[in-house]
């Protein structure tokens, strides 16, 4: 490193020495190492979805339409749950502390583009051999300032703005998980207690048959094999229960957690059977490039590029010369009692800081930096893809739920009617009990399935909220100005960016 510097007393003008600190400064002005990064393009948002289907009346799809959708559902229980959850879930809480972290380390780097001003006084008394003590009384106010001359300063605030960007957009998918999350458990628990009850209903069924095949074997009218049938099929059905039971009581365990509370805390609350909620209607798809521009992680992803850009010109400046002034102003007297104005001393210093031979520290550290930038342009490219990828695939689930559904609904009567009939003719002495055992057991199939494709459909419309961003509002901090094309925003700065260099 290379200094240069001088000291004087105030009632000398320091601007010639200013000005030739900045003249030495300006000599390396055209010394930039940067070099012109190609990004890889972003991947072009279509037009419309391709597995679109329908999903109801008029509708509305944007941030603000979405930033609760869990009260579509008009079920009070998952709405408290997913204010609890969103108040207290451990991840979002760890989510909003890295974005106070962020917001400090902004401030920071804002704080440093201003003078650093202090005040000082001492006081010294020092004694020689044969001579009386002397003392010394001092008081002032030091100031020190380096001039951001390449704009380094400028960059690692506005990197540091952009990590405040992405840790909101951080924040905001961590809501939107965490909301997802709450609802999905909450329709498995409602889908599993359905199950339950559906079981129960069944073995209840098939135990009366039992009890009439016991009957009718004890007057000769059909033989022990018959009971033994029947009976397997009731220990069957009866050996279902104690895993819906257990798969009950841990959803309403992952609840607790997912609203900040120990296992079991809800199970009171959430053990009586309740309908399972309802998958709204009144849900119009917005077009894709608005989709991806309302989902925080793609926000996030794009925010981390915009840091990394600037990022890299901070490091590339430090390879020019830096310029700190430095001063002091106080009084300084031989007794408190002459501390007065007339005993002012003053000093200024201006040094110059230029890396002239670093041996390709800073080259390196340049190179590093640009390697972290194209990294998250990759990141933010997979990201887009994921998240195309992500409301494809859930329109595409979706749909088969629903075509699913319908054909379960189907059965499921045709099995009732099926069992019904069955149960009566062989109380009549019409048929053997293999068409009762046959009957029976296609209704609990039947049944079943029917609850499972019920919550499938619930669940698949709580991803298509979760895949089209909703469950947060974009503040300042993570919104961008025109949604529309905010996709293709970084490849276009990242371009003016190159230019520039």
């Amino acid at each position: 490193m290379g200094r240069v510097g001088t000291t004087d007393a105030m009632n000398r003008a320091p601007s010639g020495i200013a000005c030739g600190v900045l003249a030495i400064a300006m000599l390396a002005g055209c010394a930039s190492l940067q070099t012109p990064g190609e990004a890889a393009p972003l991947p072009e948002p279509p037009a419309a979805w391709r597995a679109a289907v329908s999903v109801g009346g008029p509708g509305d799809s944007s941030p603000q339409a979405l930033a609760a959708w869990w009260r579509r559902f008009a079920d009070p229980t998952l709405g408290a749950l997913v204010d609890d959850a969103l108040r207290s879930a451990t991840d979002v809480q760890a989510a909003r502390a890295r974005l106070r972290s962020a917001r400090a380390a902004r401030d920071l780097a804002a704080a440093g583009l201003r003078p650093n001003v202090g005040a000082n006084a001492s006081a010294q008394a020092s004694r020689s051999e044969g001579r009386a003590t002397t003392r010394q009384y001092r008081s002032g106010f030091d100031a020190a300032w380096e001039a951001d001359l390449w704009g380094a300063g400028r960059a690692g605030v506005a990197a540091a703005e952009a990590d405040v960007q992405a840790g909101a957009a951080a924040l905001g998918q961590a809501q939107v998980a965490i909301a997802a999350e709450v609802a999905a458990t909450l329709i498995d628990l409602r889908s599993l207690q359905a199950r339950r009850a559906t079981t129960e209903a069944s073995l209840a069924s098939q135990q009366h048959t039992l009890r009439i095949t016991q009957w009718r074997a004890e007057a000769g009218l059909v033989t022990q094999l018959d009971v033994e049938q029947q009976r397997t099929t009731v220990a069957q059905t009866q050996a279902q229960l104690p895993a819906l039971q257990a798969g009950i009581e841990q959803a309403m365990h992952a609840l607790a957690v997912l609203t900040g509370r120990a296992p079991g805390e809800l199970n009171s609350r959430l053990a009586a059977a309740a309908p399972l909620p309802e998958a709204p209607a009144g849900l119009a798809l917005d077009i894709p490039a608005r989709v991806l521009s309302q989902r925080p992680d793609v926000q996030a992803a794009e925010a981390r590029v915009r840091a990394a850009v600037v990022r890299v010109d901070a490091v590339d400046a430090r390879r020019l010369p830096s310029l700190q002034l430095s001063g002091s102003i106080g009084l300084s007297a031989l007794s408190l009692s002459t501390l007065v104005p007339g005993t002012g001393v003053a000093s200024l210093l201006a040094a110059v800081d230029w890396p002239v031979l670093d041996f390709g520290r800073l080259r390196a550290q340049v190179r590093g930096q640009e390697a972290a930038l194209e990294e998250a342009r990759v990141d933010h490219r997979a990201t887009v893809l994921a998240a195309l990828q992500e409301v494809e695939d859930t329109l595409v689930a979706l749909r088969g739920a629903r075509e699913q559904r319908a054909s379960q609904q189907g059965a499921a009567e045709s099995a009732r009617r099926a069992a019904r009939l069955a149960e009566q003719r062989y109380a009549a002495g019409l048929t053997d009990i293999t068409s009762v055992l046959i009957a029976q057991r296609s209704l609990l199939a039947a049944e079943d399935a029917l609850a499972t494709t019920s919550a499938a459909v619930a669940t698949q419309h709580v991803r298509l909220y979760k895949a089209l961003g909703g469950g947060w509002t974009p503040t300042g901090e993570a919104a961008t100005a025109d949604p529309a094309t905010a996709p293709t925003t970084t490849a276009a700065s990242a371009a003016e960016r190159g230019d520039r260099r």
